[in-house]
């Protein structure tokens, strides 16, 4: 397998996505945002996604070993890296967890929260994504839509929003991440599929996927399209030129204005 990959920052602040390819693994975690409040946590959600990457490639180098052991024992390693902090803290940093491996004839996918995978197969594109975040509080996450970005109405409605999700992360009320208790890995979505059916792959951050799923100005065979043409920078490049034209979210409501993106491209 070759993977191809890519990730930009969204903005000023770091990139808190994360991607990585091995001729058997693709992973893509995107880390979410503390809209400024308290984490409980010295470290931040960048240094987060870069230790929960690399055991998570380090666990699942056996390749008879299933994803969702791989994620639940990286976790566990994470969690030990920084005891000192309040993991407990409903807003200790977490991320979403895309996983494509390749083992023998098969392809093994893991999704745990929004980060897709997206499949070209002969029958068209198969999108793997969990999308129980979309169902929860749905009147404060409309309160946040309604303001333009970078505006204080925005941040104030974004932080009211941030900590009511904190309350039913990790619960069964509400969805799974990645953050310090290791049993969210049991709550991932998982499945295989033949690799025969398949042509080629992208795993990416919500940041990229946007460019079909909300801002609908491409397909996702417009985005295979361009990743077969000109690689994973430059489906990145077109979502930025995208959100240039609305930077302050008032034909496509969001969070922020540009987020990070992570791309990493599957071929065989």
């Amino acid at each position: 397998m070759r993977v191809s990959i890519d990730t930009l920052p969204g903005g000023a602040n770091p990139n808190e996505d994360w991607v990585a390819g091995t001729p058997s693994l693709a992973i893509v975690l995107d880390g979410l945002s503390t809209a400024g409040l308290s984490t409980g946590c010295s470290h931040g959600v960048p240094w987060y996604v870069a230790h929960l990457g690399g055991q998570l490639l380090a666990c699942l180098a056996d390749p008879d070993r299933s994803l969702s052991e791989g994620l639940s024992e990286a976790l566990e390693r994470v969690a030990h890296l920084h005891p000192e902090c309040d993991l407990k803290n409903p807003g200790t940093p977490s991320a979403t967890v895309a996983v494509l491996r390749r083992r023998y004839e098969l392809l093994d996918h893991l999704v745990l929260a929004d980060s897709p995978i997206v499949l070209a197969t002969n029958e068209g594109f198969t999108v793997l994504t969990d999308l129980r975040v979309d169902s929860v509080l749905p009147e404060l996450r409309a309160e946040v839509e309604r303001h333009e970005t970078h505006t204080a109405r925005h941040r104030e409605a974004l932080q009211r929003f941030v900590l009511a999700q904190r309350q039913v992360r990790n619960t069964p009320e509400g969805y799974w991440v990645a953050a310090g208790d290791a049993r969210a890995a049991a709550h991932a979505l998982t499945s295989s599929t033949p690799l025969k059916e398949v042509h080629d792959a992208v795993v990416m951050s919500d940041g990229v996927s946007r460019l079909v799923t909300e801002y609908r100005t491409a397909s996702w065979a417009d985005v295979f399209t361009t990743l077969r043409s000109s690689g994973p920078r430059q489906l990145i490049q077109n979502v930025r030129d995208t959100e240039a034209t609305d930077p302050t979210g008032r034909r496509w409501p969001r969070y922020k204005s540009g987020d990070d993106a992570a791309v990493a491209y599957c071929q065989w």
